[in-house]
């Protein structure tokens, strides 16, 4: 979670920063839609710049909308021509862009479905802190986790309904504000599950792989470990075509603000105290365009390997909802 940090980025915006203010925000399109999208540059200073690391900049984007509701995206999958994304207030997010980066339908809701408070009484967006998102291509089933709770709802392939749900004790001791933080559903049907700031193994941030869908209960997850680069926390993840993991990661600094490292890590090996280390693609630092970077999709288009970002806004005016579009170029 980004919240515990959004005081020092009000003190870095009065102190002349630049985190927040990178890049334009671009002209919102005047469209009948539930979400806008304006255009923005890779960095501001320097509108030419396309490559950065092992990433080739193709677009990004801006989102804005009317409804209050909109922002705080922690988690997105796609879904034929467009996007559904959660946000960690309990928002559930659909939409698509076309060809020229123009937004061409969207629509903005609340999950179906999600953790109670403890006492019975109103549900709070604190209740709803959604922060992981997979989707099962075949079924079309989608999984949410939870952050606070630690646990898992599964959905129909509409979002219209939960269909069952659970709280592994495995993942109980995680703190509420560092817990299920990336989740990735395997092509054999297993799940990858990462702690923000749960304790694993040999100083890494714990990891559990279940043999199947973790809302049927069963065997107990194997115990595994993510040892982020540069003392970043992980925030997504998602796999590649080859089978390896694209990772997200994120730190934040008084001095430095926001950086971005996105990383590539090989599954061959998941067995219990595994310690999962990936080598870096990419690292965003000031001035490129960037914000508290959350979310991660990865598709192929004509061979080549398509890379999305976004970021989630904390509901601050001060910052932005941002969907970046690159080209991994750098296949290591």
């Amino acid at each position: 979670m980004f919240r515990r940090i959004v005081a020092s980025l009000l003190i870095l915006l009065i102190a002349g920063s630049t985190l927040i203010l990178s890049g334009g925000q671009g002209d919102t399109a005047n469209r009948p839609f539930a979400i806008h999208a304006a255009p923005v540059a890779l960095d501001g200073g320097n509108p030419s710049r396309r490559d950065i690391g092992g990433l080739h900049y193709l677009g990004g984007w801006v989102l804005t909308s009317e409804n209050p509701d909109f922002g705080g995206i922690s988690a997105m999958v796609l879904e034929g021509d467009g996007f559904v994304a959660i946000g960690d207030a309990g928002g559930l997010f659909r939409f698509a862009l076309d060809d020229a980066g123009a937004i061409m339908r969207a629509d903005i809701a609340e999950l179906p479905a999600g953790p109670i408070p403890d006492d019975g009484g109103d549900v709070r967006k604190r209740d709803r802190d959604a922060e992981a998102l997979a989707r099962d291509p075949e079924t079309g089933r989608y999984w949410v986790a939870f952050e606070r709770a630690n646990g898992f709802w599964r959905f129909d392939g509409a979002f219209d309904r939960s269909e069952a749900n659970a709280a592994p004790e495995a993942m109980a001791d995680w703190p509420s504000n560092g817990g299920a933080e990336a989740m990735v559903r395997l092509d054999d049907g297993r799940f990858l599950i990462f702690s923000e700031a749960g304790n694993g193994p040999g100083d890494s941030r714990e990891v559990l792989l279940f043999a199947g869908d973790p809302v049927e209960g069963g065997l107990a997850p194997l115990r595994l470990g993510y040892r982020p680069p540069d003392a970043h926390r992980i925030t997504d993840a998602a796999l590649l075509p080859d089978g390896r993991l694209l990772i997200l990661n994120r730190d934040f600094s008084i001095m430095g603000g926001v950086s971005v490292i996105l990383s590539i890590t090989s599954l061959d090996t998941l067995v219990a105290g595994t310690i999962l280390e990936s080598e870096i693609v990419a690292r965003l630092d000031p001035p490129v365009t960037i914000d508290n970077m959350e979310a991660l999709a990865v598709e192929e288009q004509d061979g080549r390997t398509i890379v999305w970002m976004a970021s989630d806004d904390n509901f601050n005016p001060l910052q932005r909802t941002l969907l970046l579009k690159f080209e991994l170029v750098a296949r290591r």
